[in-house]
């Protein structure tokens, strides 16, 4: 099966002509209709509290507020699709959408029992979407930046997935506690989101692999690098794209909101 990218010249190419990044961008915002999944089903087992922890309050307001204010305020997301449990759809749309005036927000959606489920409650639920841009609604400190960067790599090869690379020593263990293998640092890298596809692509990827066992699945570029063979871009995310799981990283994201 082939996929069509959607595209423009090469940045250098375009400086060469006078032609700005700023301008590409405006480009990419008539020329696209990129939607952003962000996903806020997860349970926080971790946080040791009753509360879901996208919904838990930094700052005056909930973890989730944070990620959706960005693609609100952003002019290259078109449209935003929420995907929460099935008990917190009402919540979502009354506390949060509504609340915060997220326009952008058209659907709020109940996901399934796996992230994974999620994801493709979400794929269902896009309309005329050219690419998609999936992000973990505990991930509150994604910037314009980054959603310039994931776009411009997801042109290459339509996948396109936001991550830093690691700062510590990773370790491979064996199944009985000790270290298998030490992988070279240097081409180690921590993946974020959001992870952002040509629709087609990350849709069709999912419809595969959903007829098979999915227990191993933990991303969407695993998805795609499993089930279509097409290379992953990687791009710059930011050290402070922290995911909200244990309370210590409320303690972290505060600091990261009082210095910004």
């Amino acid at each position: 099966m082939q996929y069509r990218i959607f595209g423009w010249e090469n940045a250098n190419q375009n400086q060469s002509r006078g032609i700005l990044e700023t301008d590409i961008v405006r480009e990419r915002k008539i020329e696209m209709k990129n939607t952003a999944i962000v996903l806020a089903a997860g349970q926080g087992k971790r946080m040791h509290t009753k509360i879901q922890k996208q919904f838990l309050e930094i700052k005056g307001y909930p973890v989730l507020y944070y990620s959706l204010r960005c693609f609100q305020d952003s002019p290259l997301i078109e449209d935003i699709i929420l995907v929460t449990g099935e008990e917190s759809v009402l919540y979502c749309q009354k506390e949060i959408v509504d609340k915060y005036g997220f326009t952008k927000v058209t659907k709020v959606i109940p996901g399934g029992k796996e992230r994974y489920d999620s994801v493709y409650q979400g794929l269902l639920a896009c309309e005329n979407s050219d690419y998609v841009l999936i992000h973990d609604g505990a991930r509150p400190f994604i910037t314009e930046e980054i959603l310039e960067r994931g776009l411009t790599g997801a042109e290459e090869t339509g996948a396109c997935a936001v991550g830093m690379p690691s700062k510590d020593t990773v370790k491979i263990a064996d199944e009985s506690g000790y270290i298998a293998e030490t992988p070279d640092r240097s081409k180690v890298w921590m993946i974020q989101t959001p992870q952002i596809f040509q629709y087609a692509l990350i849709r069709n990827a999912h419809e595969s692999i959903r007829t098979r066992e999915m227990s191993n699945v933990t991303d969407d570029a695993m998805v795609v690098e499993q089930e279509t063979g097409i290379k992953v871009r990687l791009a710059e995310g930011s050290y402070q794209n922290i995911k909200i799981t244990t309370p210590e990283d409320l303690g972290v994201a505060e600091l990261f909101l009082g210095n910004s």
